[in-house]
Formats: structure tokens, sequence, C-alpha cells
């Protein structure tokens, strides 16, 4: 059921029945957690109260433990400090139950952006045209900004059935469960517990939801292709990352093979029960047998094929058409669907390495060193798992090679080449692997359309792409752009090669596949991502949308079957309706790119002046957590590219570097620059252009929009006490003069009086998990004070309390935002 005010539903379906719920905690046997539920709301409102009045961390600790437990000695302090952040880890954990249970209430599922809305506004002819060729895969990556263990996410699925059918004995059960499972891990997991851990949601979610989607498209006759397909990064991503192997490759390769053979057994099994007619019986039964044998016995990998699995379904279809009067030929036809999208490989593993590697690779190549680190011949080695595994699972379960820092059309070539070494090829032969170079940082973006020309004319790769259908896939990284240029400067310069390489491949007569590496929050290319590309305009190609989904945008985004195929939909209807008319109103004039161009300068002018500032990195590493990123066991990947040199800017994740500034609720990556640039259009006499252009170019408005979410995800309150810092005082004045600019100014242009005010259920979720996480935020901000003023007084037992209390704040901080870093 869906109500016409959304925001009433949110209220009512989520915030309430949170309260609610919450109030069971206080009442549940939790180990060491007495009292806690009555103590941490007098906690929560000194919080709320000191903030209010400029106090800091420190003292709004101080007076919460003078006021109510003054002869309490410091160790028992730092006991109940810990005590509030595992009952807080908890409250996120039920708020985001209720959030995904109530999800179908607040989202409007046949609402504008859903398949049935399009269907209901589109003529039928042109969305069929549009659809013929069109393809959205989604890439689950190996990045790790989600905190919550396996046990935990199970809790979350079980407790979100449970809450959408009010069942409150289960529900209390399920929280007893929860307050006493930890949430921690006691070891980093290895790439393989990585992509186990995502094979989840392709297993339980991705699974039913993506062949429902296509299902229904092709009954209405609007595809005869696999509109929707998945890519997976975890064991075949090992830029920065040592503990990826080819063996580690291979073994996830054959986990996404077991898995998918997996989910076919169980339907098989469920039909079983259905099919039990003459002629089709026996047909049933030995499809389940020759999958039984392969799941659980390792049967040869022949033993059963995709192409033996589909003549046979067929067959069973067959049948119930001519014998049995079309029953369960419904049930059957669904199965053939997920069949033929998922095939054997269930989603499409890509191998990635670092230019850099592949440097070293080819000198020694060249020169006919044999003396290989294991690096470069682990680069070999994953080339040929690369076959191995199409030649097990198919051609889809491993063909894209993603060249990552890719600066030249040598970087591109490289990996020609070494395809060539590894595979024995002569020159005259070409493997069965796509080269795709991943342009990130600002000056590889402006000459990425170059670079592809130097390739699209050298003789030996033009081979190499007539051998590949003449399709070229070309990744845009936003993570890495953002940091190097600023949000407005890496947008639009990513907006900007899209156009040229477009050109350029149209020139030579290449489809480009644009891949867009995006994060959980604005600043790494996230927020309403859909909206994006229903902007691009019919001057960008648009044959296929392709986008990582990372962290906690896999669980909150494509977490449940409702808020999976919701999104999927968005996305697919945002790429329909980039194809048709609409574009059209979506092309930006050589006066929008001339505005554009001058807004991103200045943005990236004073973006990279604050970036070049003497106390930027050591503010990120003095007074953020960013060295605590590295501390966590939540991925296998460490958290910086040169581990045992001095902390540089361009060797440091985006994850951490991001998610630092957003544990300090600064969110500088997301915003930064932006009021500026809107301060010069308007000094300028441009601020008439730039309402213009807010009101009719999607993308620019996404773009600014998906900014004002960074600004309403920041509380400089928080850190105001850093203003009468000796040394960085001055320097987070500057951060926050940027930031009330940038909202000021926002907030004109859209003509709104709060921050995401035209997206109220938004507005309301990001204040009640900013209410919910505050506690934890101050103390995170004590503990590091207490760190930073350490004069020796502290014996290192204590030291590492402070410590270890900033490391867990991290969890509950990241899950409560969903896509903070």
């Amino acid at each position: 059921m869906y109500h016409n005010s959304p925001l009433k539903t949110f209220q009512k379906r989520v915030k309430a029945r949170y309260d609610l719920y919450n109030s069971l905690f206080i009442t549940l046997p939790f180990d060491a957690i007495d009292n806690t539920g009555a103590l941490l709301p007098l906690f929560a409102e000194s919080c709320s109260h000191g903030l209010e009045n400029e106090l800091s961390p420190k003292e709004i600790v101080s007076q919460f433990f003078q006021q109510y437990f003054p002869d309490k000695p410091e160790s028992a302090q730092i006991d109940l400090l810990f005590r509030f952040i595992q009952y807080i880890e908890r409250q996120i954990v039920l708020f985001d139950a209720v959030e995904d249970a109530g999800f179908a209430e607040v989202n409007n599922l046949n609402g504008p952006g859903t398949l049935a809305h399009l269907l209901e506004n589109t003529d039928l002819k042109k969305l069929k045209k549009t659809a013929a060729n069109f393809k959205t895969k989604i890439i689950l990556t190996a990045h790790p900004t989600q905190f919550y263990p396996g046990s935990v996410l199970g809790i979350i699925t079980d407790l979100t059935c449970a809450l959408k059918k009010d069942d409150l004995f289960e529900i209390k059960s399920l929280l007893t469960q929860l307050g006493k499972t930890p949430f921690i891990r006691k070891e980093k997991p290895s790439p393989f517990n990585e992509a186990t851990s995502l094979i989840w949601y392709l297993e339980n979610v991705c699974y039913h939801s993506a062949a429902e989607i296509t299902f229904d498209l092709e009954r209405l006759q609007l595809i005869d292709h696999n509109v929707l397909g998945f890519g997976f990064w975890p064991g075949g991503d090992r830029d920065g990352n040592p503990f990826v192997t080819a063996q580690s490759t291979f073994e996830v390769g054959m986990r996404l093979r077991t898995s998918i053979l997996k989910c076919y057994y169980q339907d098989i099994r469920k039909l079983k029960r259905k099919l039990t007619f003459s002629g089709v019986t026996d047909l049933i039964a030995d499809i389940e047998y020759r999958l039984y044998r392969t799941v659980f016995y390792n049967a040869d990998p022949n033993f059963i094929s995709y192409e033996y699995l589909v003549e046979k379904l067929q067959e069973i279809s067959n049948l119930l058409v001519e014998k049995h009067q079309g029953i369960y030929l419904e049930n059957i036809q669904l199965l053939l669907t997920k069949v033929r999208l998922f095939k054997f490989h269930f989603a499409t593993l890509d191998v990635r390495q670092n230019s850099k590697i592949h440097r070293g690779l080819i000198e020694k190549l060249n020169h006919q060193n044999a003396d290989l680190n294991d690096i470069e011949t682990d680069t070999l080695e994953s080339v040929k798992t690369m076959i191995r595994l199409q030649e097990l699972n198919g051609h889809d379960a491993c063909h894209r090679y993603i060249i990552s820092n890719c600066e030249s059309d040598t970087d591109v070539l490289d990996v020609h080449q070494i395809i060539h070494h590894a595979l024995r090829l002569s020159a005259n032969e070409q493997a069965p692997i796509d080269i795709v170079p991943l342009f990130e940082v600002i000056s590889d973006l402006s000459r990425a359309a170059a670079i592809m020309e130097r390739l699209y004319t050298h003789a030996g790769y033009r081979t190499h792409l007539q051998a590949r259908g003449n399709l070229q896939t070309v990744m845009l990284g936003f993570s890495d752009g953002t940091k190097d240029g600023g949000y407005l400067m890496a947008n639009w310069s990513i907006y900007k090669a899209k156009l040229e390489i477009t050109r350029m491949s149209e020139q030579y007569g290449i489809q480009v596949l644009f891949f867009d590496g995006r994060g959980g929050p604005p600043a790494r290319g996230g927020g309403r991502t859909h909206q994006f590309y229903a902007g691009l305009g019919k001057k960008i190609a648009n044959r296929e949308i392709q986008l990582t989904i990372q962290g906690q945008t896999v669980s909150s985004t494509f977490g449940t079957l409702d808020s999976c195929k919701f999104n999927l939909e968005n996305l697919l209807s945002a790429g329909f309706r980039n194809t048709t008319d609409y574009r059209d109103t979506q092309v930006l004039s050589a006066a929008d790119q001339e505005l554009l161009d001058d807004l991103a300068r200045v943005g990236h002018a004073k973006y990279d002046s604050f970036k070049n500032h003497d106390l930027f990195v050591p503010y990120l590493e003095e007074r953020s957590t960013l060295k605590y990123f590295s501390q966590l066991n939540i991925g296998s990947r460490p958290a910086k590219r040169k581990a045992d040199t001095k902390l540089q800017l361009q060797d440091l994740r985006a994850i951490p570097f991001v998610g630092s500034w957003s544990q300090l609720k600064q969110n500088v990556p997301g915003f930064f620059g932006v009021g500026t640039a809107l301060k010069h259009a308007k000094d300028s006499g441009k601020w008439q252009n730039v309402q213009e252009l807010f009101s009719r170019s999607l993308f620019f408005k996404t773009l600014l929009e998906n900014s004002m979410m960074s600004l309403a995800k920041s509380y400089f309150s928080l850190t105001k006490y850093m203003q009468n810092d000796a040394k960085y005082g001055a320097f987070w004045q500057l951060i926050y003069e940027e930031y009330l600019l940038s909202k000021s100014l926002l907030l004109e242009l859209s003509d709104q009086q709060t921050l995401m005010e035209n997206y109220p259920v938004g507005e309301a979720s990001v204040q009640a998990r900013e209410e919910i996480a505050r506690p934890l935020l101050v103390i995170q901000q004590y503990a590091m004070m207490q760190v930073q003023a350490n004069d020796q007084s502290l014996d290192a037992e204590t030291f590492a309390k402070y410590e270890k209390l900033i490391s867990r704040s991290l969890f509950g901080n990241t899950n409560a935002s969903r896509n903070s870093a």
C-alpha cells in the first residue's frame, strides 16, 4: 500500500515503529549492558544540549559523569562508553531493518522511475526500439564500507521479515540475539571471505529481483536479450591488494559457479513437486541429479552444461504447452529466464591491476629478464586464469581486464602485450579478453579522448578491437577524481570525457561503453545515480549503464527484494529515458558548457589551494580517524597503496579519505569549492544563467542536489571546539566558511529553506540516523581529544582503551550513514 504523503508514511511506518521497538531494548537481558538502555537517553540528551551550547565533546562527557556518576573512576567511565557504543550499534541495525521493512510502503513501487510508470507513460513502439540493445550492469566491488559481519546481516534480514509481519515475539527474540552477537571480526577477511559475503546478495536478492524484471519485459515482448547483468570485483581486484592472487581469482570464479548452480538446484527441487506429469518427471529428475552431483560432489564440470540445461528446460516448456495445457508453464519459463540471465557464471568476475605493475613487468619481458617478482608472476598467471574460468564457466565468467591509473595509450598496449605473452599468442591471434582503461585523476580525464584515438589508430590494437566486435569499454573513476580535483571539477571532467570519447569513438566506428566507478556518497559519485544517467543527453553514448556498487550501498540499495527491484528499475528507466526523445532536452549548449567550465575551474582552484595547504594532510592525520581505518578488520586491502612510506595524498585510498571527512561530519569532498564557484558566478553577473541551467538540466540539478546531501550530513557543531586550536583553528575555520557559503548559495539557487527539502523522506531518514549516531560521534571526538592531549599522564592501558573507543565508534558511525565512505 502506498500513501499520498510519503513523509507521513515514513513517520508512521519507520520512525514510530523504530521508537516502539527500540524501547524493547531496555527490558532485554543483555550481558554487560544492564541499565545502558536507561542511561543512553540521558547521555544522548547531554550530547545534543551540549553541542547546541558549543561545549566540546570533552566538556560534554565530563559534565555527564560529574552529574550522574561523580565517583565513577576513569576505567569505569570508559567501560560505560563502550557499552553505549555497543547499544547504539544495535539501534542502528534496528533502524536499518525497520526502514527496509517499510520500503514498499514509503516508496511508490509503481511511481516515477519504475517500469510500471514508464510503460504507462511511454509509447510502447518507441520503448521497444529503445530497449532493443540497452543494458544495465551492476558491479559489486570489494571496497569495504559495510562493517556488519555475516551473522549480523543474517539477523537484519530475519528482523526485516519479522517487522513486516509485526511478529512481536520473533522481533523480541531477534533483538535479544542481536544484543548477544559480536559486531567485530577478530581477523581481517580474505578476498574469498569478501566474495562470499557479497555473493549472499546475489543468491538471495539479485537472483530473484533481476529475473522478475527481465521476465516481465520479455512477456511484454520489449526485449529479447539480457537487459540486466552483474559484475564482481572481490577476488579479481588486485590493485594495491597483495592478498588477491590468480588462485583466489580462480576460487572466487568457481564459488560464483557453485552458487548459481545451487540456486538452480533449489528452484528445480520446488518445481519437481509441481511438475508431476508424464514425460516431464524424468526430465526434471535428470536435471536435479546432474545439478546435485555438480554442486555437492564436485562432479566433472561437463556433467551438466549451460546448453544442456537450457535445452532440457525448453523441452519441458514445450511438453507443458503441447500435452499438459500449459500448467505451471510460467514457473518453468521464469527459471529459463534466470538460466539465460546468469548462465553458469552468475556475475562477471573482473580482473583489475595498476598500470605501474604492468610497466615493470613489460620492462623485464622486453629485456628477457626472467627474474620476475611475485606480483609480476601473478599478473601473467591471472591472464591464464581468466581463460581457464571462461573454459569452465563460459565467456562471460571473466573477460575484462581493467587498468587502473591509466595515463597513456602505452598503458593499454602493455596489457595487450602481457596477454599475448601469458597465453603465447601469435601476432595474428587475439584473446577473448576486453582491455578496459580506467581514467581517474583530472589530468588523465582531460587526455582520455586523445589516448583512445591513439589506440583506435594503432594497427595491433585495432585488430584486437575488431576481434571484440569493435566494442570498447572505458571506465571513469569518481573517487580518485574527486580526491584529486574536487567535487565540481571531477564530475564535470567525467562528463566532458564522455562527450569527447563518444565523438571520437563514433568517428572511428567503435561502439564505446562507459563504466562508472561510483561509491556510496556524492563525493565518490553516489547519491541519486539514476538521475545522472537520465540527464546525460544524446551526445553521450548510452548503450549500457555500468556502475560499481559497494559497501553500505549494496545493503541499502540492493539488500531486500523490494529495494533491489525498485532501484534496478530506476536505473533501467533512466537508461530507457535517455535513449528516447527526452535526450534532446538534456543536451548542453556551448554556452552551458562554457558556464560549467567556468564553475569547475573556480571550484577546482579553491579546492586545489585547500588540498595543497601545509596543514591538509597533517589535519587528516592528527584530527581525523584516518589512521584508524587501517587498524580495522573490515577488508582485505590496505588503506593506502604504499604502506611503508610517509603518507602522501596520492597514495591514500578514497574510502579512508572520504570516510575520515565523514567521521568528522565535515564531508569536504562533497562540497568544497561549490560555494566559491557559485559566488563567482553571482559576482560576475552569471547567476541567472546558473539558475536557468539548474532548472532545465537534470545533470546539473542532480550534481548540486547531491552536494546538498553532503552538506545535510555535515555537522560542524561537533568539531567547533577546533576553532580555538592553536595549530588547526584557522584551517577548521576555512572549511567551515566554505560550508556556510555553499549551503547558503545552494539553498538560494534551489529556492529551498532547508537542505534536501525536495526529498522529505530522505531528509527525515538522514535526521533520524544522525540523531541515533550523535552520541557515538561525541564519544569518538572525546576519545580523540584525550589521545591528542596526552601528556604522558595516561598509562599505556588507558591510552589503548581510548584508541579502541575511536576505532569502535567508526563502525556505528559509518553504518548509520549507509553511504558515508
